[in-house]
């Protein structure tokens, strides 16, 4: 059991499963920029990490997330009104110190630190999860809720839009036309709603919820090496999203090539021995194009 200090989350390890909590829950795990920086530091941290297997996301109390934490002074989304940012600016300076505190989204950081990540993540959506609260689900590959959770895309209400890599996401997880509809109404509906549309997989009691979720999340890497299942995840997100079965067969060739000469020897030999395999291939270190691959796409 290994726990770390961070102010705004839980960050708790137990046989290979990361159990990272939303840890506000006296203003219900509203989002702050400080909850920001430290989900980046976690998924970040937790990719490399080869104590951490698979990763569930819950909140503490009664609620997931219930937005951005809009109590806060100044520009309640935490941006530099001082600036007048350009797409240029975008392509040219996203990484600039004033671009990247000031200008770019904290939802959006989250979300492709998330996208990064080698380590499959479920959520366990336990209550109310509206706006980053909503969109921070999105990039998790799988999401349980609670009978008692109730989602909203709520932006268009405020008179602001998506955001959290949400433009990218939602659309591929429910499809165009419910995802318009959703962002479009800024409607708060109900775990029911969220099964029957898939943006969820199950819905669970609210007493059983994170069970069935973390129990469902070590079926995802046990007997699984760690290598296989972090470009399988790579792979699905990446190669789906390519113009070309061209781009897929690049990275699936590669792929194949250094598992195959890797932890792919014991699987075969486990296989052909009826025996569970001992991989011994860790995440923290992938085969040699991965890097340039993932640079290829930043």
């Amino acid at each position: 059991q290994a726990t770390m200090d961070y102010q705004t989350l839980k960050y708790e390890i137990d046989d290979g499963l990361l159990l990272l909590t939303l840890n506000r829950p006296d203003n219900l795990n509203a989002f702050t920029v400080q909850m920001a920086d430290e989900l980046v530091a976690a998924y970040g941290r937790a990719s490399v990490d080869d104590a951490v297997r698979v990763i569930v996301v819950t909140g503490a109390g009664k609620a997931f997330c219930a937005g951005m934490d809009l109590s806060t002074g100044g520009n309640v989304f935490g941006l530099d009104e001082s600036q007048a940012p350009s797409l240029q600016d975008m392509h040219e300076r996203i990484d600039d110190p004033a671009i990247h505190r000031g200008v770019r989204d904290t939802g959006g950081r989250v979300a492709l630190a998330m996208f990064a990540c080698r380590k499959p993540i479920v959520g366990a959506i336990n209550g109310a999860a509206v706006g980053i609260g909503a969109t921070m689900t999105l990039p998790m590959d799988f999401r349980f809720a609670s009978e008692k959770a109730r989602i909203g895309f709520v932006f268009g209400r405020l008179g602001i839009t998506p955001e959290a890599c949400s433009t990218w996401y939602l659309p591929r997880i429910v499809g165009l036309e419910q995802a318009l509809e959703w962002m479009y109404s800024a409607a708060i509906f109900d775990a029911a709603e969220a099964l029957d549309r898939k943006l969820v997989r199950a819905v669970c009691a609210p007493e059983k919820l994170l069970d069935e979720a973390c129990a469902f999340a070590r079926t995802l890497v046990t007997d699984r090496s760690p290598v296989s299942v972090a470009l399988i995840r790579q792979m699905m997100y990446r190669n789906s999203a390519a113009p070309s079965p061209l781009d897929a067969h690049r990275v699936e060739s590669l792929a194949m090539f250094y598992t195959s000469i890797g932890d792919g020897k014991e699987g075969v030999q486990a296989f052909l021995g009826k025996r569970p395999p001992q991989f011994s291939a860790q995440a923290s270190a992938m085969p040699p194009f991965f890097a340039p691959w993932l640079d290829e796409h930043a």
